[in-house]
C-alpha cells in the first residue's frame, strides 16, 4: 500500500513546512515536513540550504516509499483499510519502526484490527523527550480518527 491523501494531509498539517533548517522540540535539526534524515540518510544540519514546498513535498513522499510503509507493510500482519494504513504510518513517520514493533498498538493491529481499544493506544505514544506535548497529544487522537474513520 501507499499513504493515500488522508494520511499525507495529516503528516503534512501536524509537521508543518519549514524551507529552512530549524530545531524540533527535542532538539533535532529539522527541515521540510519533518525531515531529520535525507532519502540518501544524510542527517539535516543547521547549515543546509531552504527547500521549496515541492522540494519538501517530493522527500516526503520519497521517504514514506523508502522508509516508513515498508515498515507498516512488514509489521502489520493483518489486512487493513487505507484510512488504518495511512494512521499507522503517520504515527511510524513520527515515532519511528522501532518504536511502531515494541508497541501495543501493534500488538493489538495484529489480533484484530478493528478493536476498539486501538485508540486508546495511539494516544498513549504524545511524549517528547520525556515530556507530554499538546501537540503530540493531538495528532494520536487525528490518527486514532483516521485510523477508524470508514
Amino acid at each position: 500500500m501507499k499513504t493515500g491523501v488522508n494520511g499525507l494531509t495529516l503528516i503534512k498539517k501536524f509537521e508543518g513546512f519549514f524551507s529552512k533548517p530549524y530545531k524540533d522540540p527535542i532538539g533535532i535539526p529539522t527541515i521540510g515536513y519533518g525531515v531529520i534524515k535525507y532519502p540518501d540518510g544524510k542527517k539535516v544540519t543547521m547549515q543546509d540550504p531552504a527547500l521549496t514546498e515541492k522540494q519538501a513535498s517530493d522527500m516526503l513522499a520519497q521517504l514514506l516509499a523508502q522508509t516508513y510503509e515498508k515498515d507498516v507493510t512488514r509489521l502489520v500482519k493483518k489486512p487493513l483499510t487505507q484510512n488504518q494504513f495511512d494512521a499507522l504510518v503517520s504515527f511510524t513517520y513520527n515515532l519511528g519502526g522501532a518504536n511502531l514493533g515494541k508497541s501495543t498498538l501493534l500488538k493489538k493491529v495484529n489480533v484484530n484490527p478493528n478493536d476498539p481499544s486501538i485508540a486508546a493506544e495511539f494516544v498513549k505514544w504524545n511524549l517528547a523527550g520525556g515530556k507530554v506535548f499538546a501537540g503530540l497529544t493531538r495528532r494520536r487522537k487525528e490518527e486514532a480518527e483516521l485510523y477508524f474513520m470508514k
